[in-house]
């Protein structure tokens, strides 16, 4: 069931928003070679713990046991912090993190390059984060879930990347994950309306090579089933009659 939100419940959570985005900077400040994924998860949790009534959205939710996850290279989401992953010079990382503040969700995620990158993978960060601010200035009140995929997918594969399909974005807000699904695919006027009150999280999935995906055996941690590098670039965004706003931004 769809779950609208309040103009006061708006603002609540971009109050958590807000906290989400700090976190996220934080984290990116640290992100550098030698640093391990585990440490990266202690430094979010700890300073989401900070803010009074803060408290990480992930730790716990379905049994993940971190703050953040953290995906590395042909990681495409849930990858799980370790001491023993440390990052190298060349690498890109996934930090995707939640916060639950005054009983409502923020979701976030932005990917990350550890030092000097490639021009592919520099690419493949630009166009990724671009689908994403296509695919929320797509999210106008009267238009559809399909116009956000549509928007996304098509700036991904005029790159000539893929869009992840097996993973989508969702529903937010009373909980971390709500209805609607939000894939990053599809056809205009299509799906659910976007209405005032509607809380999404959109979410790109983007592969260099192809779309297929496969879960590790740690029945978290989703790769890219060619090996490929993979970004993703996420933010919470409340439909509003005066347009989509985007919660989890530090203004």
């Amino acid at each position: 069931m769809i779950q609208l939100k309040s103009i006061r419940e708006i603002d609540v959570m971009a109050e958590g928003g807000r906290i989400l985005s700090a976190t996220l900077e934080t984290v990116r400040g640290h992100v550098r070679p030698g640093i391990s994924t585990a440490e990266l998860d202690a430094i979010a949790e700890e300073f989401i713990r900070s803010h009074e009534g803060a408290v990480p959205a992930f730790k716990g939710l379905y049994g993940f046991p971190a703050t953040l996850c953290t995906s590395v290279n042909n990681e495409i989401v849930h990858g799980i912090p370790s001491r023993s992953r440390v990052l190298r010079d060349g690498d890109i990382i996934s930090v995707d993190v939640g916060v639950k503040y005054k009983g409502y969700y923020t979701d976030m995620a932005a990917t990350v390059p550890v030092g000097t990158v490639d021009a592919r993978t520099a690419k493949l960060l630009e166009v990724t984060k671009h689908s994403l601010d296509v695919g929320i200035e797509a999210a106008q009140p009267g238009n559809h879930i399909g116009d956000i995929g549509a928007a996304v997918q098509q700036v991904v594969e005029a790159a000539g990347f893929s869009v992840v399909r097996t993973l989508v974005g969702h529903g937010i807000g009373v909980e971390p994950h709500e209805e609607p699904q939000v894939p990053n695919h599809g056809k205009p006027k299509r799906g659910q309306a976007l209405v005032p009150g509607l809380c999404i999280a959109i979410e790109p999935m983007v592969n260099v090579g192809s779309a297929g995906t496969r879960t590790l055996g740690d029945k978290w941690t989703v790769v890219t089933q060619d090996g490929s590098r993979s970004a993703h670039f996420e933010h919470t965004v409340a439909i509003t009659a005066d347009g989509p706003r985007v919660l989890t931004r530090a203004a």
